[in-house]
């Protein structure tokens, strides 16, 4: 009988962690909804405007190389990126400056010379998406050794 209450009042303190954890994450989902509402009703919608043109395959390489190297030039960004465009890289560049994530440096030499960067924004992004790569592989990792 002892055992039988014990264990009612582990499952019970379960259901309500997992309830505050829903609860919390609700809240969460709540909050995006508001702060983008209002983003949106200004004319900017984060989602449409910054993640759908950034997390393209060539833009995420841009973004980390960008992240790690600090400011780099266009062949030296397309040496990088193994089996990228000049296209699709100039193309990638031009969607995430507009994006706000990447500045473009021009100097006035002959022949000109370019370099690219991360925006204090787009620096602080890639923080946030280096976390959710490392969250992804570890999940990933888990799952494939249990099979």
């Amino acid at each position: 009988m002892e055992q039988e209450i014990t264990q009612e009042k582990a499952d019970n303190t379960q259901d309500t962690f997992t309830a505050n954890i829903e609860d919390a994450f609700r809240k969460k989902i709540e909050e995006f909804y508001s702060k983008s509402k209002k983003m949106r009703s200004s004319g900017i919608c984060p989602v449409q405007d910054v993640l759908a043109s950034s997390t393209d395959k060539w833009s995420l390489f841009i973004i980390y190389n960008l992240a790690y190297n600090r400011v780099l030039r266009f062949n030296e960004l397309k040496k990088y990126i193994n089996g990228i465009s000049s296209r699709m890289l100039s193309v990638s560049l031009k969607k995430l400056e507009a994006s706000g994530l990447v500045s473009r440096t021009i100097y006035a030499e002959v022949p000109p010379r370019v370099e690219y960067s991360l925006t204090e924004f787009g620096f602080s992004y890639s923080e946030k998406l280096i976390e959710v790569n490392l969250w992804l592989i570890d999940k990933l990792r888990k799952c494939s050794s249990r099979h």
